[in-house]
């Protein structure tokens, strides 16, 4: 089976192997002239494809394909675009286990996770496609003298940028609300795992998505992402990676005023206190940082534990470190792949070093992991002996190396949970309900789940504070970003208006 998935996912995307990978533009699949550059199998190491860089002529057709698409999509009846996007839904289900063999494909992540992830990225448009009938309606507001009403309509064609550890899942989470709204989009998925992300474009289309209304354009970030979100054409750009790149594409798109939604990086902690159920915090903590290979921005990374159970806490996580199957994506009993590329396994790599210079301990992995093949793969590793001033307590690894610090008491959990330039999820241990409330209101977060792992619930505000991003997704935050918000006042005939010039 392991053999025949992988198969299948070279199958689907065997057309684009043939000659670079492209782009999509105005409803066609447009094979480009910028230059080629290589897509890598995590798994393998070996050159799965190659894909292109846009050029900037056809950066600017895909802009203004979007341009000439959005007054028609924005003027189409709410309902009209629900049963579209409902349509992109069936087709997903219907190729989840396609679309999930391409993610483990190229972007190394364990089929145990994303057999399911396709059919997330399912649930995100049916979300949104129930919601677009609704979405310009606003808010009836009287006063005394006025009725004052709100209504919102979608804010015009928008960049979507998506990161490589989830393509598939985090794409539907951006670009569904941005159609449903009434928005057109161009898409720039990540160039190291672009394959998966290619099929939602072709898949919006074959469910009767006009063209025009969603365009895909591959290439690098310094090149097609930095002309992209410099566009005078383009008015928001919605962009998921790393807190620098953020601070980038806000300075590139500075000169044209666009709106920004960024969800970037996190140093989250997950903080055990003595009175918790420990046995399921220790499940937790080993979920939420070795899952998707530690590549994933939620991670808890941070493990924050009471100094009173610290000693035998660390000593269970570590046992069930240790014993973590790490293998070919594509064997449903993996656990952990490999890292994405060369250089970002060079990057985890590095923090071994940075962790020993620091006076810090391995107290299990740290070095790569032989007997899964010539690709990408690392140990997952456990830091004891940190304390929160090293590099390890304050960088994001973003890889499967998970930081043990202990704390004294609940002002100290909370001041070193806070004490990082991040601030997207926290995950707090506890049977003291009133203890929960405080630290969950003191926690510097975006997000925070008490007793429990990162579950997320579609209408609920997702996205973080200080370098962890701007601006929130999830049901109506996400139309407030792609929408923009009129309000109109009518006079009762009631209020006296001021008279001047007599």
């Amino acid at each position: 089976m392991t053999h025949a998935r992988r198969a299948s996912a070279l199958d689907t995307i065997s057309a684009y192997r043939e000659r670079p990978l492209g782009h999509f533009i105005d409803g066609q699949s447009v094979d480009g002239g910028g230059t080629p550059f290589d897509v890598f199998e995590p798994a393998t190491g070996d050159v799965l494809g190659q894909t292109r860089d846009a050029s900037e002529a056809e950066l600017n057709a895909a802009v203004a394909a979007a341009k000439a698409a959005f007054p028609a999509w924005a003027a189409t009846p709410g309902s009209k675009r629900k049963a579209i996007l409902h349509k992109v839904a069936d087709l997903i289900v219907e190729r989840a286990e396609e679309i999930a063999a391409v993610e483990c494909l190229d972007a190394g992540q364990c089929w145990r996770f994303m057999s399911k992830a396709a059919i997330r990225g399912a649930e995100n448009f049916r979300f949104f496609a129930d919601r677009a009938p609704d979405a310009a309606n606003g808010q009836a507001l009287p006063s005394a003298d006025h009725l004052n009403y709100t209504t919102r309509s979608p804010i015009g064609p928008v960049a979507v940028i998506t990161p490589w550890n989830t393509p598939f899942m985090l794409s539907t989470w951006k670009i569904a609300p941005a159609l449903a709204a009434g928005c057109t989009v161009v898409h720039k998925p990540a160039e190291w795992s672009p394959y998966s992300a290619r099929l939602l474009v072709e898949i919006a289309h074959e469910a009767g998505l006009p063209a025009g209304v969603f365009n895909a354009v591959n290439g690098l970030g310094e090149t097609t992402g930095k002309r992209l979100t410099e566009h005078p054409d383009i008015k928001a750009v919605a962009f998921v990676g790393e807190s620098k790149t953020g601070s980038a594409i806000m300075t590139q798109g500075a000169a044209t005023l666009k709106r920004v939604h960024f969800e970037l990086g996190g140093k989250n902690p997950v903080i055990v206190f003595d009175d918790a159920d420990l046995d399921k915090a220790v499940d937790a903590a080993v979920f939420m940082i070795y899952s998707l290979n530690g590549q994933r921005c939620t991670s808890s990374s941070r493990l924050l534990v009471q100094t009173t159970i610290y000693d035998s806490f660390v000593a269970k996580v570590a046992e069930r470190v240790k014993k973590l199957k790490v293998g070919d994506p594509f064997d449903p009993a993996s656990e952990v792949g490999p890292l994405i590329h060369q250089r970002h396994y060079d990057k985890v790599a590095s923090y071994m070093a940075v962790a020993k210079d620091g006076g810090a301990t391995i107290a299990a992995g740290g070095a790569r992991f032989e007997g899964a093949g010539d690709g990408y793969f690392f140990q997952p590793t456990l830091f004891t002996g940190a304390n929160q001033g090293m590099r390890i307590a304050q960088e994001e690894i973003f890889g499967p190396v998970l930081t043990a610090i202990p704390f004294e008491d609940e002002a100290d959990a909370i001041a070193k949970a806070n004490d990082v330039q991040y601030g997207l999820a926290a995950y707090l241990w506890t049977n003291d309900l009133g203890r929960g409330l405080r630290v969950a209101n003191a926690v510097e977060a975006g997000m925070v789940w008490v007793n429990s792992e990162n579950v997320r619930h579609l209408p609920t505000p997702f996205g973080g504070v200080k370098a962890s991003g701007i601006g929130r997704d999830g049901g109506d935050w996400s139309f407030d970003f792609y929408m923009e918000t009129k309000n109109v006042a009518l006079a009762y005939g009631t209020h006296s208006t001021p008279r001047l010039g007599l």
